[in-house]
């Protein structure tokens, strides 16, 4: 019940008449730089894991209390709190 090499033959036939030899070609090449670009993302983000600079988080300074709430007033969110 599988595929015979008559079968397989006839299928590529069909597959070069319908895409053309030119836009297998460049099918193929997009799809070889698609798996490249895969692999080295993925190195990259092993490469990202291993070293914890990259991952540093950067600290927020503390909010002035004051300009905090006069921005909320300003936007007319919070007019409460003076």
């Amino acid at each position: 019940m599988g595929l015979s090499v008559w079968q397989i033959a006839i299928i590529a036939v069909v597959i070069l008449v319908l895409f053309g030899r030119g836009r297998i070609s460049e099918m193929m090449g997009d799809f070889g730089k698609g798996i490249s670009s895969f692999k080295k993302g993925m190195n990259e983000e092993v490469d990202g894991e291993s070293t914890p600079a990259s991952n540093a988080q950067i600290e927020a300074k503390p909010a002035d209390p004051s300009a905090t709430s006069s921005e909320t007033t300003k936007k007319g969110e919070n007019t409460t709190s003076q």
